[in-house]
C-alpha cells in the first residue's frame, strides 16, 4: 500500500509541476521566447561545434576496437585505484577533454557492449563526467572574470577533486557484480593489447562507411536531446526569476552562509548554478567586489562540479537506456561540489602564488581560441582533439610504463 501511494503522490506531483510550467509560459509568453532562444544560440554556438567531433570520434574509436586496447594497457591502473576494468581509462580521457555529457554518453555505451557491469558504470561514471578546460579557462575565466589566470584554481580543484571522488566511489556496492579480470597471459603486452583491438573490430563487423554514417547519427542524436535540455531549462530559470521562487530560495540560502561565515552576496548564484552552470557562474562575476576572490572562486568550483540540473537532466536521458542508477550519479555531483569548494579554499594561496609569479600568464596550452569569426570552430576543435591526444597519451605512456615494469618483473622471477 505505501508503494501504490507513493506511486500516486509521484504522479499527482508530477502532474501539478507540468501544469504549473504550462500556466507560466502562457502568463510570460515573452521572457520564455527570449529565454528560449538564448539557450538555443548557446548550444549552437559552443556546445553543438564543441562535442559533435568528439562524439562521432569516440564511437569510431570504439568500433574500432581502441577501447580494449587501452583495456588491457591500463588495466593494472584502474582496477586497483577505481575498482573499473581498464576501458575506462578511455571514459576517463575523454570525459576530461570535452567535458559534460560525454564522460556518461561513453559509460552508457561501455554498458550496452557489456564492456563493464552496472556498478562499475555507477563508479566510472560519478567521475569522468566532468567539465572541460574551454569551459573553465575560457568561459568562467576569460568571459567573466577576464582573468585567465583564475582559470587554474578554478580547473586544479576540480579535476583534484574529480579523481578523488573516483578513489571515494570504489567503495560503492562493494559486494556489486564486475567484470571479470583478464586471463592470465604471458605474451607481451603490446602483442596482446593489439590482439584485443582486432578481435573486437572482427567483432563489430562494421565497414569504415557504416561506422562513420552510425556515430554521426548517434552523436547528432545525443547532440539534439542535450539542446532540448538546455532550451526548456534556460525557460524554467527565467520563468522561476520572474515569479520570485529564485529570490526566495536565495534567502533561504543566504541565512545557511550566515551560519557557515559565507557572504551572503553569493546566494543567489549559488541557486542559479543549481538549475544551470553557465548562468550560476556568470551571476558569481557580478557579485560585488567587497566579497574575496577566494570564495567566489571556490563558489564557481561548486557549481562546475555540481553541473546544474539541465546536465544532470541530460545525463539521465543517457543512463536511462542501461540498467545505470542516476541516484549514485547524483549523490556523487554533491559530494564532488563539496570537494571543489573544499580544494579552491585549501590551495587559494599556493595557486595564486603560482600565477602571480608567472606575471599573469598561462602556458599555452590552456589557450582560449578567437571569439568570433568561421575560424573560431577549426581552432576550437583543433585545440580540444589535440588536448585529447595529449591526455590519452600521458595515460598511455603511464600504462605502457607500468605493463613494461611487470613484464620484466615475470621474466626475472
Amino acid at each position: 500500500m505505501n508503494t501504490v501511494l507513493q506511486k500516486r503522490l509521484q504522479s499527482i506531483g508530477f502532474g501539478f509541476i507540468a501544469l504549473f510550467l504550462v500556466l507560466s509560459l502562457i502568463s510570460f509568453p515573452e521572457q520564455a521566447f527570449e529565454s528560449s532562444l538564448k539557450g538555443l544560440k548557446i548550444w549552437w554556438d559552443v556546445v553543438f561545434p564543441a562535442l559533435l567531433p568528439f562524439f562521432i570520434a569516440s564511437e569510431i574509436l570504439m568500433g574500432f576496437g581502441v577501447v580494449h586496447f587501452l583495456g588491457v594497457l591500463l588495466e593494472p591502473m584502474m582496477r586497483p585505484l577505481f575498482r573499473v576494468p581498464g576501458t575506462g581509462a578511455f571514459v576517463m580521457a575523454m570525459g576530461l577533454a570535452s567535458g559534460y555529457p560525454i564522460g556518461a554518453k561513453l559509460t552508457a555505451r561501455l554498458r550496452e557492449q557489456k564492456l563493464i557491469s552496472r556498478t562499475e558504470g555507477e563508479r566510472l561514471v560519478s567521475f569522468t563526467n566532468t567539465a572541460d578546460p574551454l569551459f573553465m579557462f575560457g568561459a568562467v575565466a576569460v568571459g567573466f572574470f577576464h582573468d585567465v589566470s583564475l582559470g587554474i584554481a578554478i580547473a586544479v580543484a576540480h579535476y583534484l577533486s574529480s579523481l578523488t571522488l573516483g578513489l571515494l566511489m570504489r567503495f560503492h556496492e562493494p559486494g556489486g557484480p564486475t567484470t571479470p579480470p583478464p586471463k592470465k597471459d604471458t605474451s607481451f603486452f603490446l602483442w596482446r593489447a593489439l590482439r584485443e583491438m582486432h578481435q573486437a573490430r572482427m567483432k563489430d563487423g562494421r565497414s569504415l562507411g557504416q561506422l562513420m554514417g552510425d556515430a554521426i547519427s548517434s552523436s547528432i542524436h545525443t547532440l539534439l536531446i542535450v539542446g532540448g535540455f538546455m532550451i526548456i531549462f534556460s525557460v524554467i530559470i527565467n520563468i522561476l526569476g520572474q515569479i520570485g521562487i529564485i529570490g526566495w530560495l536565495a534567502s533561504v540560502i543566504g541565512l545557511f552562509f550566515q551560519i557557515v561565515n559565507i557572504p551572503t552576496e553569493l546566494s543567489s548564484s549559488v541557486i542559479s548554478g543549481l538549475f544551470e552552470i553557465t548562468l550560476g557562474a556568470q551571476v558569481v562575476s557580478q557579485t560585488p567586489d567587497t566579497v574575496h576572490m577566494a570564495y567566489k572562486i571556490a563558489i564557481v568550483g561548486a557549481i562546475t562540479a555540481w553541473s546544474g540540473f539541465s546536465v544532470h537532466a541530460q545525463v539521465a536521458s543517457i543512463l536511462s537506456k542501461t540498467d545505470i542508477r542516476y541516484t549514485p550519479y547524483c549523490i556523487a555531483r554533491i559530494i564532488h561540489s563539496i570537494l571543489a569548494a573544499w580544494f579552491t579554499l585549501l590551495l587559494w594561496e599556493p595557486v595564486s602564488r603560482y600565477w602571480m609569479s608567472l606575471d599573469n600568464t598561462v602556458p599555452v596550452f590552456f589557450r582560449h581560441p578567437q571569439e568570433t569569426g568561421w575560424e573560431t570552430y577549426t581552432q576550437l576543435v583543433s585545440w580540444m582533439g589535440w588536448r585529447m591526444v595529449m591526455i590519452l597519451a600521458i595515460m598511455l605512456f603511464v600504462g605502457i610504463l607500468w605493463q613494461t615494469f611487470r613484464y620484466l618483473r615475470s621474466r626475472l622471477s
